[in-house]
Order: structure tokens, then sequence, then C-alpha cells
């Protein structure tokens, strides 16, 4: 395996980990707090634990901490940081209205849409041997979040499903995100660079809830030890993927590995809250785990 594939594996895992960890972590805040709140101070801990990684990162390992100088990067980091927040306002507010087992695979095929424009469009190289094994991760990860319990195959009504628009747009934002942040962080500090959108990540869901007029100060005590845990679990996820990026050409890999982050979650919820886990969903982690051990291996 060359370094650069074991590098987008990597990355791609940390973000399957990353964004998994968190969303086990939400689960435990969104009901109590509201998404909007959970959203801001999850991010608080996030921005504070990635300026720590990147102070470790400088003076004890002795690697350099890169500062934009030019305009044009600060633009972009705003602006990347801002969309992010945008695509979560969206996911908030399909779930909010529609079904989330119809709505939660739709937004879950951004990855496959981002592999597919890039080894398509943007000319990203792959070797035919990582075609099955792409395949079955994607496929799995459809599997995860389909629920066999609320979900009636015979009656599914899609284009015209409760939150279905809101959903739709979080997936095309969410998918020019990732090919975008990709062709920017490419070449770059990607310490420096996933501390920084985030920040503005941050900075962009403080105004989101301001303009909302939501209450940021009614948060319980029991909350801020899952709002941390979220923070952590995203900057993990962030540091990774702008590792991948910056590093790798390994678009689709990355993009495909870390969008399987339900498989993290649904464990996790199964071990500490004692959720079900249905058939269809641990027939999609095994697929999942088959494609990772196939990708390895090719």
């Amino acid at each position: 395996m060359s370094n650069e594939l074991l590098i987008a594996i990597i990355a791609g895992l940390g973000g399957m980990f990353g964004w998994g960890f968190a969303d086990f972590a939400a689960k435990k805040t969104v009901d109590k707090i509201g998404p909007i709140s959970s959203l801001v101070w999850a991010h608080v801990f996030g921005t504070f634990i990635l300026l720590i990684i990147a102070l470790v990162n400088h003076f004890s390992f002795k690697n350099t901490f890169t500062i934009p100088n030019d305009p044009s990067e600060w633009v972009g980091l705003a602006f990347f940081g801002t969309l992010q927040t945008i695509v979560y306002l969206f996911v908030y507010k399909a779930f909010e209205k529609g079904k989330v087992a119809i709505l939660s695979p739709i937004f879950a095929s951004f990855s496959g849409w981002t592999a597919l424009i890039s080894v398509i469009f943007l000319g990203e190289v792959l070797s035919l041997s990582f075609v099955p094994a792409l395949f079955l991760i994607f496929g799995g990860m459809l599997l995860t979040n389909l629920d066999q319990n609320h979900l009636k195959l015979k009656k599914i009504k899609i284009i015209g499903a409760l939150g279905f628009k809101e959903i739709a747009i979080a997936t095309i934002l969410a998918t020019g995100w990732t090919l975008g942040w990709a062709k920017f962080s490419s070449g770059h500090d990607w310490v420096s660079y996933a501390l920084f959108m985030y920040a503005f990540m941050t900075l962009s869901a403080f105004l989101l809830a301001k303009i909302q007029k939501t209450d940021l100060s009614n948060v319980k005590s029991g909350a801020w030890i899952f709002l941390f845990l979220i923070g952590l679990g995203e900057a993990i996820a962030y540091l990774a993927l702008s590792l991948g990026y910056a590093t790798t050409s390994f678009v689709s890999i990355i993009a495909l590995l870390s969008g399987t982050f339900s498989v993290p979650t649904i464990i996790l919820a199964y071990i500490f809250l004692k959720e079900r886990v249905t058939r269809v969903q641990t027939i999609g982690i095994i697929i999942i785990i088959l494609g990772i051990m196939l990708l390895s291996f090719s």
C-alpha cells in the first residue's frame, strides 16, 4: 500500500469515527437544549480543542504553524466555515420536518456524489481495484442509514416527503463543500486550515443563533460534558479530513470512508444507550467493513 493511500484511508476513518462519535454525543444534547445551542457550544469546544492541538503541534513537535497572509485565503476559510454551518442548518430543518429514516440516506449520499464527480469530472485517477471496495462502502453506508422498523418500502414517497427540499439542498451543499475544501486546502498547512475554517464555523453558528434569537444561556449542567465530546469528535473529523485533502489526491476514498459516520454512532448507541441495531443496519456495517478491508488489500 502506498503512503498516499494509507493517509487517505486514515483520514477517511478519522472523519468516520470523529463525526460518528460527535453524532452519538449529540443524541444526549439536541433534545435537551435544541440543535442551534448544541451546534454553537459544541463548536466553541471544538475550536479550543483545535487551538490546543495546533499549539502542541507547533511548540512540542516543532512543526510550522502557518497563518495565512493572503486575503483570498481568509475569504476562502470564512466561506467554507460559513457554508458548513448552512449545511448543518438545512439538515436540522429537514429532520425537524420529516422522517429521519427517509431523509438520512439521502443526505448520506453526498459522499457518493462527491466521489462520482471527483472521478468523472475532476480527473481523479483511481485504480480499478479500488472500485469494488468503494461500491461496497457506499452501499453499506446507505443500508446503515435505513431504519427497517419505520420505513415501509412499498410506501416510500421521496420527492414529496416532508423535509425533502431541505435535505436535497443540504446534500448538494455538502457535496460542493467537500469538493471545494479538497481543492482549496490541497498543499496547505492542514492543521492551521482546519483550525481557522472551524473557527469561522463557530462564528457563523453564533450569528445564526443571534438571527434566530436562540437563548444560548439555557444549558443544563449535565449537557456540558456531551457538548465537549461533540466538539472533540468534530475536531478529530475536520483535522483528519484536512490532512487527507491537503496531502493526497484520493478525494473519493476520503469522502466515502468519512461518509460512513453512522457506523460508530450505531455501535456506540447500541452499547451505551441500549438502542436496537436492525438487521439491515447490521448487514450494512458488515458490508462497510468488508469494503474497507478490500480497499486496504488493494
